[in-house]
């Protein structure tokens, strides 16, 4: 235990989890066994209680787009891409890319899909993809 009681925490930090899950392919958020909150960006304690009980769930993916922006490029810098922000159904909220649709097309309350996706240039990463939509 720590000077402030809680558990010592020696190691890579929270983060490391996801980012080893998301190599694997696999979307990974914190769940809180002491008061059932789900969290999202990792942390080492619940941002909802305080408690140091977190574990690791694969959430259904299924989220509700919150907010929306278009970046515009010029084509030969690769054109526009969105940046948004997205409810998951487990309740946290975070930020990524709606792919699948023109960048513009993205309205807020649309449904959306979480799902690892190969980057040739950047690896595996996390984005949405409209309800229903096949990759």
């Amino acid at each position: 235990m720590s000077a402030s009681g809680y558990p010592a925490f020696d190691g890579p930090g929270p983060d490391a989890q996801f980012v080893q899950a998301l190599a694997q392919g696999r979307f990974q958020i914190q769940h809180c066994m002491a008061c059932g909150q789900h969290v999202f960006y990792p942390r080492a304690l619940c941002t909802h209680c305080g408690s140091a009980q977190l574990d690791w769930i694969e959430p259904s993916g299924v989220g509700c787009v919150y907010s929306s922006t278009t970046v515009r490029r010029k084509p030969q810098a690769g054109g526009d891409y969105n940046v948004a922000l997205v409810d998951l159904a487990e309740g946290p909220r975070l930020m990524s890319r709606i792919d699948g649709i023109a960048p513009d097309q993205v309205r807020i309350g649309m449904r959306v899909q979480a799902r690892v996706i190969d980057d040739p240039a950047k690896g595996k990463l996390l984005v949405f993809f409209p309800a229903g939509a096949t990759p």
